[in-house]
């Protein structure tokens, strides 16, 4: 992630994470394919030799879904289905407390995990690190707020992906939900500050205290939606904005769903 020194948030580690960032560079994910422990380094390397790097900031399991391990990223049988393996994530969690240690990675943490797979790694016996972030879908129409809440309490930062929506063209991407940045509420709160629905809509998030990716693919978009940090929302601004969640979620991954440790099974 990119973004201005000043404006960072500091993790439970110690280490600090700029609050905004654009897509520009990423955290290394552990796929399900190498959640096994002994495989868990492994592929971390595999990570590291494609940026080119001898260590990374930040080291995320990507989704709590064990798959297969072997070459294919999605390993299926001969009837198309997903073949998954069965692997305890605290031992997977483990095996990044290990590469911390090693020094392959500065920081450590989970991404689209729940509130009860957050509990399982708080209260596994032994445990030497917390991790420092969830990273989840969160917008104005999956606001996130419980678990949000838990994260605080935890110290753990939540980071907030597919903040402005996204392309519904997208194979993965849950279809006939509507766009939030034409929703009409955004924009009269934007044109009431002379901003963009975009700014608006990150600017929420923001001063709900999460760490927001927006992933933007032109300098024009970059650079405005740089231009968070010198305008507030009121309270009544935030309140109306917390009026538009529906619990609408645009990435269910649902060809993880017969997987017992599929997330978005529970409430949060």
């Amino acid at each position: 992630m990119r973004a201005m020194r000043h404006f960072s948030v500091k993790l439970n580690d110690g280490h600090s994470m700029p609050i905004l960032g654009f897509g520009t560079s990423a955290p290394a994910k552990l796929w399900g394919t190498f959640f096994r422990p002994e495989l868990v380094q492994t592929g971390l390397e595999v990570s590291l030799k494609k940026l080119q790097l001898s260590y990374v900031d930040l080291f995320l399991i990507h989704f709590p879904v064990a798959l297969k391990p072997g070459e294919e990223i999605l390993p299926k049988d001969t009837d198309g289905k997903l073949i998954f393996d069965a692997v305890d994530l605290c031992t997977t969690w483990e095996a990044l407390e290990k590469c911390k240690e090693a020094g392959l990675v500065k920081s450590i943490g989970v991404s689209n995990f729940n509130c009860k797979q957050l509990k399982m790694i708080l209260n596994k016996p032994g445990l030497k690190y917390k991790p420092v972030c969830n990273q989840v879908e969160c917008h104005l129409y999956f606001n996130q707020s419980k678990l949000l809440d838990f994260c605080k309490s935890k110290d753990i930062v939540l980071t907030a992906y597919g903040v402005l929506g996204s392309d519904p063209e997208k194979e993965w991407v849950t279809k006939n939900y509507p766009v939030i940045l034409e929703d009409p509420v955004l924009n009269v709160i934007a044109e009431k500050h002379q901003r963009t629905a975009a700014q608006v809509a990150l600017r929420y998030q923001l001063q709900r205290g999460l760490v927001v990716l927006a992933k933007s693919f032109t300098e024009k978009r970059i650079r405005e939606n740089f231009q968070v940090f010198d305008f507030q929302l009121t309270p009544e601004d935030k309140e109306t904005q917390d009026g538009l969640n529906g619990n609408l979620l645009y990435f269910k991954d649902t060809y993880f769903a017969d997987h017992p440790d599929y997330p978005f099974n529970d409430e949060y």
